[in-house]
């Protein structure tokens, strides 16, 4: 059961890693034996993942590239095969919202949601699908949203992108499941990152921001997730434990999803 779960002599890939989500995917990736490459869009961000990484006592390769740009990132997978081997799993972390009521929201800024959280996951895999045909295996990890399922007013050209992703989970895995490769998605809920953290402040006197309390009532876990939650669940869809799970979105929400919410008092 132990090398069911194990990831050594694997190469990762984690999109947008630096911090966040990315960042603990790639942390879980690596403690189950990957080794761990990450990009992101410019060297100021690389060069604080690479300290982030360095702090844990982790040895990661970090490049620079815009996940959007289908040449730069040719060139990329093409760098890391040289310099460090074929990737046998690929995350598609990397990601934008832009929160903007839809009758507020340019046709420019809508597209350029779709461009990093829809378009940019289709250039990545396409990217790394041929060696993985070559290899016989190959894993590949979209990281879906809840609103892969459900909308909410301000993320239209979010909920819009994400649940393109998840039919293009479905895509891939039914065009190459027959090569050995898995294409799944996580889907998480709400996250405790730095970037939420201002949602989450308790006031002076005890009092919670509305958006807190709203998530801890509509969650059954009646907290927001850790980072560390996705741990799990991105080393099993990682590893060979999960060699027959193709095309699915599993979602690490603490319940939200299955839950209609508290009646009203």
């Amino acid at each position: 059961m132990e090398n069911m779960f194990s990831l050594k002599g694997k190469i990762a890939l984690v999109t947008g890693a630096s911090y966040g989500i990315g960042f603990a995917i790639a942390k879980a990736l690596y403690g189950a034996g990957a080794k761990i490459v990450f990009n992101d869009i410019n060297e100021s961000l690389v060069n604080s993942g690479l300290e982030n990484y360095k702090k844990e006592g982790m040895e990661v390769r970090g490049y620079v590239c815009d996940v959007t740009d289908e040449r730069a990132v040719g060139e990329l997978i093409a760098k890391i095969e040289a310099e460090v081997g074929v990737i046998d799993i690929l995350v598609n972390n990397a990601g934008i919202i832009k929160r903007i009521p839809m009758c507020e929201m340019s046709a420019d800024e809508f597209r350029r949601v779709i461009d990093v959280d829809l378009n940019a996951p289709f250039i990545m895999a396409k990217a790394v699908l041929p060696s993985m045909i070559k290899k016989g295996h190959g894993k590949i990890i979209n990281i879906c949203s809840m609103m892969s399922e459900l909308g909410r007013e301000t993320v239209s050209a979010y909920a819009a992108a994400k649940g393109g992703l998840k039919m293009l989970t479905k895509n891939i895995a039914s065009e190459f499941g027959e090569y050995n490769i898995q294409c799944n998605g996580i889907g998480p809920g709400y996250i405790a990152t730095p970037q939420t953290a201002p949602l989450r402040e308790v006031g002076p006197d005890g009092s919670r921001h509305p958006f807190d309390s709203f998530i801890i009532a509509k969650t059954p876990a009646a907290r927001w997730g850790d980072p560390e939650d996705l741990a799990g669940p991105a080393v099993f869809l990682a590893s060979d434990a999960s060699n027959f799970v193709n095309g699915h979105i599993l979602y690490v929400d603490g319940g939200i999803l299955a839950y209609i919410g508290k009646q009203p008092k």
